[in-house]
């Protein structure tokens, strides 16, 4: 598979304009992990290529398991394996993703406000919503999987 674009090399002021959310989720109150996890499952819902090789990279190197990489994509039934913090920030974020009938259904708001600050919610949908537009600008651009190294776009906030 050939690569279109190079946005990285070509689309400079795009990346600039992705910067200021990039700074804002760097900054985020929420576990950097548990950002990391939710970067990977709606990568996974998207069928990213690029983003799914990044993102485990990143998980595996900050020390997740295989277990739980494996098992995302069937979290429901995966038991205790996962939090339920972490179940409802998943939940969170495959409903805004998918949106459903154009809707993100009450229950899956209340269970994550139950678990999360409104400031931390609104981080979380900002991490599904900024993960989505990589997903398709890497796809749309078929920028290819597998060359990426940990921690290779680490945004540092100030």
């Amino acid at each position: 598979m050939a690569t279109r674009i190079n946005l990285f090399e070509k689309g400079q002021k795009a990346i600039k304009a992705l910067n200021g959310l990039n700074m804002y989720l760097a900054k985020s109150s929420v576990e950097k992990q548990l950002c990391n996890l939710i970067d990977f499952r709606v990568s996974q819902i998207n069928g990213c290529a690029y983003c799914l090789d990044m993102h485990s990279k990143d998980l595996r190197a900050a020390g997740e398991t295989e277990q739980r990489l494996y098992m995302l994509d069937a979290w429901r039934e995966a038991g205790p394996l996962y939090s339920e913090r972490e179940r409802a920030a998943l939940a969170w974020a495959e409903a805004v993703t998918i949106l459903k009938d154009k809707n993100v259904p009450d229950e899956i708001y209340d269970e994550a406000r139950r678990q999360f600050s409104e400031e931390e919610l609104i981080e979380l949908t900002m991490t599904a919503i900024g993960t989505g537009i990589y997903n398709r600008i890497n796809i749309a651009f078929k920028m290819p999987a597998g060359d990426y190294q940990p921690g290779q776009w680490e945004v540092h906030a100030n």
